[in-house]
This record gives C-alpha cells, sequence and structure tokens, in this order.
C-alpha cells in the first residue's frame, strides 16, 4: 500500500512487461537470486556489499511466462520480487552473500517481509546446483540450531528459475528517488524489526 502511493506520486509510465528472462551479467560474475521483501529495499542491502558488481530486481518463481509490476504486486502472477545479484566470485563468494542476506530479512515470518504481506513477497533463497542447495540447507539449520528464534525459519530455498528484471522505474530506485525510498523504508518498519530480529 504505502509503495503503490509512491509510485502513484511519480505519475509513472504505462504498464510494462517483462517478456525475457537474463541469465548472466557483466563478465567474470557469477548470478545469484534472493527474495527479500520489497525488491527496492534488498537492491539496496546488496549493492553495499564488497563484491557485488551489479544488481537487478524482477521477479521469479511464477507460472506466467511474463511479469509486471502490477500483476507481481497483486498476487496475480504466482512471481516473488525477487533481486538477482552479479558478483566478482574472485572478491566474494556465494557464501558470503548467503549469510549477509539473513541479517537483511525477517526470516520467521512466512509470507510477508515487514508491511507487505502475501506470498509474492515471502523471503526466498535459490540455488543453481546441489552444491548451492546443500549450502543454503546448512545455512538455515545452522541459524536454527543457534537458539536466536524460537519460531521456525520461514524463509524458503527454492531452485532457480526464470528471473524476469522489473520496469525500468524500479531499479536502483533508492539513488533516483531517495526521499519516497527511505520514506517507505522507515514507514514500512524494516530496519527497526532487523534491529529487534539482529541486533545493531
Amino acid at each position: 500500500m504505502i509503495r503503490s502511493i509512491l509510485l502513484g506520486l511519480l505519475l509513472i509510465a504505462p504498464v510494462s512487461f517483462a517478456n525475457e528472462a537474463i541469465t548472466e551479467g557483466p563478465a567474470g560474475t557469477e548470478m545469484a537470486v534472493f527474495s527479500g521483501g520489497c525488491f527496492w529495499c534488498t537492491e539496496s542491502d546488496f549493492d553495499k556489499m564488497p563484491g557485488v558488481v551489479e544488481t537487478i530486481s524482477g521477479y521469479t518463481g511464477g507460472d506466467a511466462s511474463s511479469a509486471n509490476y502490477q500483476q507481481v504486486s497483486a498476487g496475480g502472477t504466482g512471481h516473488i520480487e525477487s533481486v538477482a545479484v552479479f558478483f566478482d566470485p574472485s572478491k566474494t563468494s556465494y557464501a558470503t552473500l548467503v549469510e549477509a542476506f539473513w541479517k537483511t530479512i525477517d526470516p520467521i515470518t512466512p509470507n510477508a517481509q515487514f508491511c507487505d504481506h502475501g506470498m509474492q513477497y515471502r523471503s526466498a533463497m535459490y540455488y543453481a546446483n546441489d552444491e548451492q542447495k546443500a549450502l543454503l540447507e546448512a545455512s538455515r539449520d545452522a541459524l536454527e540450531r543457534s537458539g536466536r528464534f524460537e519460531q521456525p525459519i520461514a524463509t524458503l530455498i527454492l531452485p532457480r528459475q526464470p528471473f524476469y528484471p522489473a520496469e525500468e522505474y524500479h531499479q536502483d530506485y533508492y539513488h533516483k528517488n531517495p526521499l519516497r525510498y527511505n520514506f517507505y523504508r522507515t514507514t514500512c518498519g524494516r530496519d527497526s524489526r532487523l534491529e529487534e530480529l539482529w541486533g545493531d
């Protein structure tokens, strides 16, 4: 709701569709996909991480062969708001990104992240092969055994599916519209909830 109001204030262009899935980024990078609720925030969080070369907000996990923001945010396609992260494997690793990702999400609330509710905002991590799947499961299991949370971990571990980039006005939203982005992030309670879950 908060984001819908902000987008309405932008007087954005007509609906556009993301028909072509992307599978690679800049030369020399590897691709990882994460779902952490609002992709504006997830993109911003990953852009701050060393070794990350590029991030793209988008949609994954749905049955439809195309997706746009209006459809996905309404829960009509089965897609999840997600971010493709392209990283330099000589400077960071998939495992490092996974461990950093946990502290940017609420891993114990199913089918929601902060003020955004619905399956399209659930948290998830995606694997491209058996090695990545084992790494994700080990990371989740270690978090559950840590005793930090009484509730079970709700973040999904899923095979990577086609990733469709979101409309251009969503890309780097936190750079393009910092005031609206910061208003949304604060009003949504993202950082206050993260502090409650993870501490400073």
